[in-house]
């Protein structure tokens, strides 16, 4: 196992920067997810730690020792593809033990090792069998067994579960999260899918443009985002964020009323963010913004409904109970309680608090 630190690490292509400078520490044994959109730099940095690209500028240290100049093959890393990358003219315990080729172990002790680690992953049956047979979900284990077989400090993933279905990302999910509790090895992972992220990870990092915008445990970034852009990728669906003016200790909103709230000490526009979850259709007195909006559309997901509504000139999604499905183009009432507003400044987009 290895600990992973960033230190001002720098990815130039040209005169272009994808990297920013950006500095991290991943512990020995964490589970770290990397999330953003396309383009974000997360894939990048994966590569740099994995030597697969070149490191412009800072340091990269794997176990204390500064690794740039470091091959791929001498940082006892093992990554992860998203495509999977086996090979299909050889059988599953194969493509497990083909990391194995050029080590010195004895021909009896790289079997083993194939059959430990077809055995955690649910594959020792399928171990004769060529990739053509397997199903997607599969596959990808075999992916994983091959990186596995070879014990190394540190997994790297990349977008590994973009090419399944749901039911079967779903699965592997935890099926990658309860291997990672069995080996205990550091795992650093890039997703853009912030369920994933949110579901797996013991500390996500939010990167944008070639930033880091936050790190932090699910639970932080979901109830304390920095800025508005990590506060509505966190989440699904995305928080709702309308335009608001906090004026002699009062917030006003367009189509909307709120009281009681503890705002903190700001004068001027501002975004004011509340969760769909906690968004609530219904008649509710007391504290808290309450408004009402027009529906546009409803998504019955059985346990809850999502209701889609025009507020004023603002679209926000509402929650209400599985078995109530307004009618498209009625008027409802929604209502969020005191401390499930975010405020955030409408130039900076940063945090102001909560309210």
């Amino acid at each position: 196992m290895a600990k992973i630190e960033l230190q001002k690490l720098v990815k130039e292509y040209g005169k272009t920067r994808a990297v920013h400078g950006i500095d991290l520490t991943i512990e020995d044994g964490e589970f770290v997810v990397f999330v953003g959109p396309s383009g974000c730099g997360k894939s990048t940095t994966l590569r740099m730690i994995a030597g697969l690209e070149d490191i412009s500028g800072g340091n990269l240290l794997i176990g204390g020792e500064v690794v740039n100049q470091r091959e791929p093959k001498q940082r006892n890393i093992a990554m992860v593809f998203q495509n999977y990358a086996i090979y299909p003219h050889m059988t599953v315990g194969q493509n497990i033990g083909f990391g194995l080729y050029t080590s010195k172990l004895s021909k009896a002790e790289k079997q083993k090792r194939i059959e430990e680690t077809g055995k955690i992953l649910g594959l020792e049956k399928l171990l004769d069998r060529r990739p053509a047979a397997l199903s997607g979900g599969q596959r990808q284990r075999v992916a994983i067994g091959r990186a596995m077989v070879r014990d190394p400090a540190a997994f790297l993933f990349d977008e590994p579960l973009s090419n399944l279905d749901a039911q079967l990302r779903a699965q592997m999910r935890l099926e990658i999260k309860n291997l990672h509790r069995r080996l205990g090895t550091t795992i650093v992972y890039v997703t853009h899918d912030q369920v994933e992220a949110m579901t797996m990870a013991d500390k996500i990092v939010v990167m944008r443009d070639g930033n880091i915008l936050q790190v932090g445990t699910p639970t932080d970034l979901y109830e304390n985002p920095v800025d508005v852009f990590t506060a509505r990728f966190i989440g699904s669906p995305s928080m709702n964020m309308v335009e608001g003016t906090i004026a002699g200790g009062d917030l006003s909103i367009e189509g909307a009323g709120a009281s009681g709230l503890g705002l903190p000490t700001h004068d001027g526009k501002v975004l004011v963010g509340v969760r769909p979850h906690d968004l609530v259709v219904g008649e509710f007195g007391g504290a808290g913004l309450s408004a009402s909006g027009t529906v546009e559309a409803v998504e019955p997901l059985g346990s809850e409904t999502l209701v889609h509504l025009a507020l004023g000139k603002a679209q926000v999604i509402a929650t209400a109970p599985g078995r109530v499905v307004p009618q498209i183009g009625s008027t409802v009432s929604v209502h969020a309680g005191t401390g499930s507003l975010y405020l955030f400044d409408a130039v900076s987009e940063k945090a102001l608090g909560r309210a």
